[in-house]
This record gives C-alpha cells, sequence and structure tokens, in this order.
C-alpha cells in the first residue's frame, strides 16, 4: 500500500519500522515540528523524524492540517491509507477523508477504556490489571472510531516508561497484521458507555500527597516513571521517586518509621528503592542515604 505515516514520539517509531520493513510504500511521513529541547534550547527534531531521515522517507512537519494548502500536499502524495500512532495533532475530517482506505491509529489501551491522551499512565493510576493497544478507524471524535483489531498485556509492577515501550512493539506487529489483512477485519463499534477518559498528566498531579494510600502513591509513581517522575520535597529539596515498594508499618503521614527509609502514608507504609535529586543523577536509595541520613521522625512535605 501506499502509506502516509504520522506520529513524533518514541512510541511510534517501531510501527513506522515494521510498516517500511514489511515493503509497503511509505510515501511520507507526517510528525510534529522540532522542539527546543536540553539546556541549550536547541531544535530538536521528533524521533519519528530522526528515523524516517535514517530510512530515507520523505518528513513533513506542518504546524497545522486544517489549511486547503496543507490539506492539498496531504493529498498529493495519493494515500492508499494514513496510520497514526501518537501523532499529537487532531485530523480534520477533510484529512479523513483523504486517504481510500481510511486512517487507521494505534492506540495504547484496549478501547474504550482510556480514550485520550495519557492512557498508559492512566491505567497505571487506576490500578487496572490488563491494558493493551487497539488498532481503531479514525473518525472525528476523540479516540471514537470503530474497532479493528485488539491485544492486551498484563501490567503487573511495570512503569510507564517500561509499558510504553512493550505497547510499542506489540502496536507495531499488530499494525502490520491489520493492515496485510485489511478486508478480514469488521470493524467493530465501541460502546460509549464503557468509557473512560485519559486526561493529560497535569504538573500538579506529580506531587506526592502523603495522605493517600501506600498502594494508590506507589502505583502514581510507575505511572509518572520516567517522566515527569511523582516528587516530595526533603529539607527544602524536590526529590523524584523512580522506583519505590510497599512495606509494613504506620504513623504520621509523611513521616519517616526508620532509617531505612520507610514513610508512613493515609494508609500503610512506603520505601522509596530509586529517586533523583533535582539536578543529580538517578540513584539507589541505600546509596543516597549513605551521603545524606535520613533518620526516623523526619516530615516530608
Amino acid at each position: 500500500m501506499r502509506i502516509i505515516f504520522m506520529g513524533t514520539p518514541d512510541f511510534a517509531v517501531p510501527t513506522l519500522v515494521a510498516l517500511h520493513d514489511a515493503a509497503h510504500e511509505i510515501v511520507a511521513v507526517y510528525t510534529q515540528p522540532p522542539r527546543p529541547a536540553g539546556r541549550g534550547k536547541k531544535l530538536q527534531p521528533s524521533p519519528v523524524q530522526v528515523k524516517a531521515e535514517e530510512l530515507g522517507l520523505e518528513v513533513r512537519h506542518p504546524t497545522s492540517l486544517k489549511t486547503a494548502e496543507a490539506q492539498a500536499e496531504f493529498a498529493g502524495f495519493a494515500p492508499d491509507i494514513a496510520i497514526v500512532a501518537a501523532y499529537g495533532m487532531i485530523l480534520p475530517q477533510a484529512v479523513l477523508d483523504i486517504p481510500e482506505h481510511g486512517c487507521l491509529n494505534v492506540h495504547a489501551s484496549v478501547l474504550p477504556r482510556w480514550r485520550g491522551a495519557a492512557p498508559i499512565h492512566r491505567a497505571i493510576m487506576a490500578g487496572d490489571p490488563v491494558t493493551g493497544v487497539t488498532i481503531m478507524q479514525m473518525e472525528a471524535g476523540l479516540d471514537t472510531g470503530p474497532m479493528l483489531a485488539t491485544v492486551r498485556t498484563p501490567i503487573e509492577d511495570k512503569t510507564t516508561g517500561e509499558l510504553t515501550e512493550e505497547l510499542a512493539e506489540l502496536g507495531a506487529q499488530l499494525m502490520v497484521g491489520t493492515v496485510r489483512n485489511l478486508s478480514f477485519h469488521q470493524p467493530v463499534e465501541q460502546d460509549d458507555a464503557e468509557a473512560t477518559h485519559a486526561a493529560k498528566i497535569d504538573k500538579a498531579e506529580a506531587r506526592i500527597d502523603w495522605n493517600e494510600d501506600a498502594a494508590v502513591i506507589e502505583r502514581k509513581i510507575r505511572a509518572l516513571a520516567p517522566f515527569p517522575g511523582a516528587w516530595f520535597e526533603l529539607d527544602g529539596e524536590r526529590v523524584k521517586v523512580l522506583k519505590a515498594e510497599l512495606a509494613e508499618g504506620s504513623g504520621k503521614a509523611g513521616s519517616t518509621l526508620d532509617d531505612n527509609f520507610t514513610i508512613a502514608c493515609g494508609n500503610g507504609a512506603l520505601r522509596p528503592l530509586r529517586i533523583q535529586r533535582a539536578g543529580k543523577p538517578k540513584m539507589d536509595v541505600a546509596e543516597f542515604l549513605r551521603g545524606i541520613p535520613v533518620p526516623a521522625g523526619t516530615e516530608l512535605a
């Protein structure tokens, strides 16, 4: 097929590579424009743009697809189908209508659960036992289109980073199989009554509230790892928690219960295992405590 691929972050890269390796003709790759990043705030191309250029593919990064000019350029590639994976831009109906076989999306949840921007984070936070990837026929609504294929995987104790990598690979293979056997996949309408919304992660959510249950906090830590990272303050310094485990004990929420950094929560206790201080490298808590002891009774903010 003649494919226009549309994606931006690392999650989308395996699908691009899998389609390329399956010998489809990728006539253009659409991605978000380069953004300032790093200490020097230099413009950095998206992971998809980097990979597309490695593969020798034509890249486009319009700031909008709503203009007649952008839509005419899109149509000029004469795509049979468009494949979308975390593109980060709403596709107007005029664009959705251009490819003969429409636009298919790789969505990182088992729809209709967790429609929206942060499905992996929200699934972990909610304590879902299982998540997955859905291949969906796109329409104007937010992740509301008919479903063509689904694959599931257990969440267990995975972080968002780990689960993103796993779902990216699962989604890539599922998309390749779906495109290969497109005529055999019968679209299944979503049940809107079962839908949940995966709102974008707000920075304010990242601060740990020690009054919450330890299990809720542990899920938040996994959901926000590696980015933006759940955090608390120790002596006025921000500390991110990248990994933690549930522990025995109880006490005043936010206070340490021993010299091993066991922290009392609203219900139960939690022990950070891997942390990162502001401007410092990531480290195991045991290493941190050798340099900065945190005695029992220390109160965290």
